[in-house]
């Protein structure tokens, strides 16, 4: 009978455990500084800001999901630039007691691009879609530093299908929310 019952405590205390950590919702506002190139023949590497917002409103012991909004603003000059924003899905792993996150994105939206000069000059909105991998890593209890994140978008509509290869470093402020 006493095996038994601390049996079930222990079973009582996992659902306790996985129950509280649902019981939160995570919330992260991230500024990043982003290197990106065209796989377009004559551009060079573009530079800028991505801002964006995730939230991971489910979660399992060492998973969440959630989604991903972002927007950036990349250029060099006045021969290539994009503005684009962005959204999707997110996938990110947590372990206790270690700091880094990692975490992969699907993200489709539209960007407008002014590229190439005279015969080969585009300035369209165009649909966006791509993925973003990167890793997260605690530096404050509620402050991240984002190490990297690399992404690959491509433009369909852009030269017959254009690619974009990004990578990004920055900050992430998360905020918990309580689920009602």
């Amino acid at each position: 009978m006493q095996r038994f019952l601390t049996g079930r405590k222990l079973f009582l205390l996992a659902i306790a455990l996985l129950l509280s950590s649902a019981a939160r919702a995570q919330t992260g506002i991230y500024a990043a500084f982003t290197a990106s190139k065209f796989d377009t023949t004559g551009t060079d590497w573009i530079y800028g800001p991505t801002l964006g917002l995730y939230h991971d409103s489910f979660h399992l012991p060492f998973v969440s999901l959630g989604l991903d909004a972002r927007a950036a603003i990349l250029g060099s000059g006045n021969d290539t630039k994009i503005t684009s924003g962005l959204v999707g899905p997110r996938l990110s792993i947590h372990a206790p007691l270690v700091p880094i996150r990692p975490y992969v994105e699907g993200l489709i939206g539209a960007g407008h691009v002014t590229i190439g000069q005279g015969t080969t000059h585009k300035d369209a909105l165009l649909l966006d879609t791509g993925f973003a991998a990167g890793a997260d890593m605690t530096i404050f209890p509620r402050l991240d530093w984002r190490i990297a994140e690399y992404s690959f978008t491509t433009l369909p509509g852009l030269y017959g299908g254009t690619d974009q290869h990004s990578i990004s470093t920055g900050l992430v402020f998360r905020i918990p929310v309580p689920i009602p």
